[in-house]
C-alpha cells in the first residue's frame, strides 16, 4: 500500500521537475527581456528590481534593428514556402498512395530516401543550381529551396493518412464522373485536416528557425529573415545591449507562437489519429 502510494507520488513529482527544467531557460529570457544589460550580467536569474520595457522599445525601432522588416521577409517565406509545400506533398501523396505500379513504389522510396539526407549535405550543390537558374540572392530561390528540403516529410506524413481513407470513395467519385485531381481536391483533401496542421506547424516551426539556408541563399547583409537578423544584429554590429537581445527573441517568437495555437485542436486530433492507426 505504502509502495502503492510513493508511486503515485513519484510521476508527478518526476513530471514537475522536467517541466521546470524546459520552463528555465524561457523564464530567463522573459525576466532578461526587462533588465538592463548590468542587472543581467549581474544576476541573469534574479527576478527584476526595475523592469523596463524600453529593451522592446530598442528591438521595434527601425533606426537601431531590423526586426520588423526581418518579421516580415519571415512571414512571407515562411507562409508562402509552407502552404506550397503541404500543397504539392498532398497532391504527390495521393498519387503514390493510391497508385499499384513498382514505379510508384520505388519513386516513393527515393522521396523517404532523401528525407534521411541531412540538409546541409543538399545545400552547397542547391545553390549551384540556383546559381545557374539565377535565383540565389533572392526569396524565389529560397522559397524553392525550402519546397526541395520539405517536401519528402509532407509526403511521408500525408500518404499514411491517405491509406486509411477508403478506395471506395475514389471509386464513388469516379462512377460520378469526378476526375481524380476533383477527387482529391474536393472528397480526399478536406478529410486530411489533422495531416494537413501537422505539416503546416512543422514545416512552420522549421523554416521560421531555420539560419543556415536564408543565411546562405539570401546573403548575410541582404533580405535577412527575423534569425538571419538576429545574428547580423548581435555579431556584425557587437551589440552588448542584452536586455535588447532577449526582447529582440520574444518578439521573434510570437508569430510562430501564434501560428500553433490557432492549429493546436487539428494537430493534437492529428497526433491522435496517427496514434490508432496501425
Amino acid at each position: 500500500m505504502n509502495q502503492n502510494s510513493e508511486r503515485t507520488y513519484v510521476r508527478p513529482i518526476g513530471t514537475i521537475l522536467v517541466a521546470m527544467l524546459f520552463l528555465l531557460p524561457i523564464f530567463i529570457v522573459l525576466i532578461s527581456s526587462v533588465k538592463e544589460s548590468s542587472e543581467i550580467l549581474g544576476d541573469p536569474a534574479g527576478i527584476p528590481t526595475n523592469p523596463t520595457m524600453q529593451n522592446f522599445a530598442n528591438a521595434l525601432n527601425p533606426e537601431k534593428s531590423d526586426l520588423l522588416a526581418g518579421l516580415q521577409r519571415s512571414v512571407l517565406v515562411t507562409i508562402v514556402s509552407a502552404l506550397l509545400t503541404c500543397l504539392l506533398s498532398a497532391g504527390l501523396a495521393y498519387t503514390l498512395a493510391r497508385s499499384r505500379t513498382k514505379s510508384a513504389k520505388v519513386f516513393t522510396w527515393i522521396l523517404l530516401a532523401g528525407f534521411m539526407v541531412p540538409g546541409q549535405v543538399l545545400l552547397v550543390p542547391l545553390v549551384e543550381v540556383l546559381r545557374r537558374l539565377h535565383l540565389l540572392g533572392n526569396y524565389t530561390g529560397l522559397i524553392l529551396a525550402n519546397i526541395a528540403f520539405f517536401l519528402p516529410f509532407g509526403v511521408f506524413v500525408f500518404t499514411r493518412f491517405i491509406r486509411g481513407i477508403s478506395r471506395e470513395l475514389d471509386e464513388a467519385a469516379a462512377i460520378d464522373g469526378a476526375s481524380k485531381s476533383r477527387t482529391f481536391w474536393v472528397i480526399i483533401f478536406p478529410l486530411l485536416r489533422p495531416a494537413t496542421a501537422r505539416v503546416l506547424i512543422f514545416l512552420g516551426v522549421w523554416i521560421w528557425n531555420d539560419f543556415l539556408a536564408p543565411l546562405i541563399i539570401l546573403g548575410p547583409l541582404t533580405g535577412q529573415t527575423v534569425i538571419t537578423g538576429l545574428f547580423y544584429y548581435v555579431s556584425a554590429r557587437q551589440v552588448s545591449d542584452y536586455g535588447t537581445i532577449f526582447a529582440y527573441m520574444i518578439v521573434a517568437s510570437l508569430p510562430i507562437l501564434v501560428f500553433f495555437l490557432a492549429l493546436q485542436k487539428q494537430f493534437i486530433s492529428g497526433l491522435t489519429a496517427g496514434a490508432t492507426k496501425g
